[in-house]
């Protein structure tokens, strides 16, 4: 395949990147080295999109969707015999139904973008996470991308109506749904949410929309085991009736190194074992803060709580929401490995634990550091091995062999990508991902479509072992 010249004949020709333009790009938010592919074409419309897949299918080129390039598992990385989709020109709104509560949204729409569009006319997308700025409506579609308020609105799953996608072939499969109830024939949009782009491309989306709350109330507070963190959970979602929409942990280690000296001001003592971020939405501001108030309250008086701060203005809440979210204190140690994890909430703590023994003994100057979702069942590490070299194989033992026990899951919500194929086994059976295979080959006979990823390579038989990272 003639890359350029073809690609050129399908959109315009400014919109097409050689390889030289292309590794002027990063190639993704957690790799700054030059991006390499045979060509960057970027596509304005869901025909180009169609036209450009028929091409390299036709030609058995392999084609890396990309959106916003904050992706953890490295599942938009392209190699120079790549050709990379990218959505960045198509990023609109198309249309806002405020009778009906939806969004048609374009595939590479940024989630912060679409967040205040909706917000100006007065409703609410609460898909929510720190990469709001950068990522992506296609990207999170690709992802069944979580966040900070699964625990009232659910995973992006949750949050689909309808979707357009692109077949390898460039069909174009049009469900662009905008009831909550439709059961004629087979859901087909779910096949395309959460497989990171290996099954199809998304090119728009019809969102679920929520009248815009009238009232939200945060607090962050100090607590002493993690029976208290468990109880104080319970006590929240009784006590809020359905308005606790976040929930989320720091352990003690992440909550000091990013409130040390430099970075952010810490409203609380930095010595509790754990801290809390939580959050409440409602409709009637007078009555929602007093009650938060008021459960707030009974639960430090019971000793649930060891201490607390109730940001007021504006400028408090982001400051409190920052110590959760901006993580730059701990890109300083190099290098730095990332963790999304899923298990039962009463088997955390004894997992955490046997996470940091593991590390402490196959790196005794390491560092990990630990927060989460909590309240869906998910955690994140942050693992300092504190040597140079390569000890990616080796932390990752540390994180998911023991997770197996719990029955807990390698991805919660940043998917498998490149860098959990070896583990995918460890969550799903072998008749699951035997499963996963024939959806691939019969979606995308050639594999074409992010080649190599999700779905980790047969084995061949008399061979045993999983495949290297």
């Amino acid at each position: 395949m003639d890359s350029l010249a073809e690609l050129a004949n399908i959109v315009d020709r400014r919109h097409v990147l050689p390889p030289g333009l292309v590794a002027e790009r990063a190639t993704s938010y957690w790799n700054s080295a030059p991006m390499q592919a045979r060509a960057l074409v970027m596509p304005s419309t869901t025909d180009e999109v169609a036209a450009i897949l028929k091409a390299c299918n036709a030609a058995a080129q392999s084609l890396i969707t990309q959106g916003g390039l904050t992706n953890c598992v490295e599942a938009v990385e392209p190699t120079r015999d790549d050709v990379v989709l990218s959505t960045e020109k198509m990023g609109r709104v198309v249309e806002i139904d405020h009778v009906g509560g939806t969004a048609v949204v374009e595939a590479g729409a940024v989630l912060q973008s679409v967040q205040e569009a909706v917000a100006r006319e007065g409703l609410y997308f609460p898909l929510d996470l720190g990469a709001r700025g950068s990522c992506t409506i296609g990207g999170n579609v690709a992802t069944n991308a979580g966040g900070i308020n699964v625990l009232k609105y659910g995973m992006m799953r949750n949050l689909v109506l309808g979707l357009e996608t692109v077949l390898a072939d460039g069909t174009v499969v049009s469900s662009m749904n905008r009831m909550l109830k439709n059961n004629a024939g087979y859901d087909t949009k779910q096949l395309f949410i959460g497989s990171e782009g290996s099954l199809g491309i998304v090119t728009r989306a019809v969102l679920r929309l929520f009248p815009l709350p009238q009232s939200r109330q945060d607090a962050l507070v100090g607590l002493e085991s993690f029976d208290d963190v468990i109880a104080l959970l319970a006590r929240l979602q009784a006590g809020l009736a359905g308005a606790l929409s976040a929930f989320e942990i720091m352990w003690n280690d992440y909550y000091a190194a990013v409130t040390a000296e430099g970075w952010h001001r810490a409203p609380l003592a930095r010595d509790y074992p754990f801290y809390v971020v939580f959050q409440a939405e409602g409709g009637d501001p007078d009555l929602d803060d007093a009650r938060f108030e008021r459960v707030l309250a009974t639960a430090l008086e019971d000793g649930l709580i060891a201490d607390a701060v109730l940001p007021k203005s504006d400028a408090e809440v982001r400051d409190v929401w920052s110590i959760r979210e901006d993580f730059d204190a701990l890109m300083q140690f190099e290098p730095q490995y990332l963790y999304d994890v899923s298990l039962p909430i009463r088997d955390m703590e004894n997992y955490v634990d046997e996470v940091y023994r593991l590390v402490e003994q196959r790196f005794p100057d390491g560092r990990t550091w630990t927060l989460g979702h909590i309240a869906d069942g998910n955690l994140h590490f942050f693992i300092w091995p504190g040597e140079d070299g390569d000890h990616y194989h080796s932390a990752n033992e540390c994180v998911y062999e023991p997770l197996q026990q719990y029955g807990g899951s390698v991805s919660a919500e940043h998917g498998i990508g490149v860098g959990k194929l070896r583990w995918l086994p460890h969550s799903r059976s072998q008749a699951d991902i035997a499963l996963m295979r024939t959806l691939k080959k019969t979606l995308d006979p050639k594999g074409i479509l992010n080649p190599d990823r999700v779905i980790p390579p047969e084995v061949q038989a008399g061979v045993t072992g999983a495949p290297a990272d």
